[in-house]
């Protein structure tokens, strides 16, 4: 079976969740032989950060429980209502998928950042009349939630807005005999290494 992205190229994993079939340089290894495209990986890395958020609210409304003796209908009411609100807003983030725990380490997962960053380029476009923005930094943190200690990490990915593609968003440094991943609004171009890799 050869790769679903590199039809040259023999498959040496199937995707845990998708089932694609995968080259060696395709397979994101995210635990002791579990591996996904890259597209599954971002998937699984960003509902890391989502887990953490839901746990703390519902410790937070376990402990107003114990703290209040009575509660009237309207108080049980809020409480179902915030939990089904919570539900629902992962079902629409993560696709439905259980979310695993953890924080996000973008700078050493250079392919979740990329695709997270992405996403937020599509949010902004959304809600701002099909615009672009001019810069990345222009994301923060109304569209990408990171903090002043983090925008360095926006030096990793070269962006710039195109007028037949809408947006061209890349990895401002290419490693060699990596393949190279060029993200529009038209979707994702991938290009084989060609300076000798595998």
């Amino acid at each position: 079976m050869w790769c679903k992205h590199h039809p040259d190229r023999r498959a040496v994993h199937f995707c845990a969740s998708c089932g694609i079939p995968l080259c060696h340089d395709c397979a994101e290894e995210t635990g002791p032989g579990k591996y996904y495209c890259f597209q599954c990986a971002m998937l699984q890395s960003v509902s890391a950060g989502g887990s953490d958020i839901l746990d703390k609210r519902e410790k937070a409304s376990e402990k107003k429980l114990l703290e209040k003796k009575k509660w009237g209908p309207f108080q049980y009411f809020v409480i179902v209502s915030s939990v089904l609100i919570l539900v629902m807003g992962g079902v629409i983030l993560f696709g439905g998928q259980k979310p695993p725990a953890g924080e996000i380490d973008f700078a050493n997962q250079p392919r979740v950042l990329i695709f997270m960053v992405d996403t937020s380029i599509k949010r902004f476009a959304y809600y701002e009349g099909h615009q672009y923005p001019a810069g990345l930094k222009d994301l923060v943190p109304k569209y990408l939630s990171f903090s002043k200690k983090q925008l360095y990490l926006l030096d990793m990915l070269s962006y710039r807005k195109d007028s037949q593609m809408g947006y061209l968003l890349s990895f401002s440094k290419h490693v060699p005999g990596q393949m190279k991943i060029t993200i529009s609004s038209k979707g994702i171009a991938y290009e084989a290494p060609t300076d000798g890799g595998a």
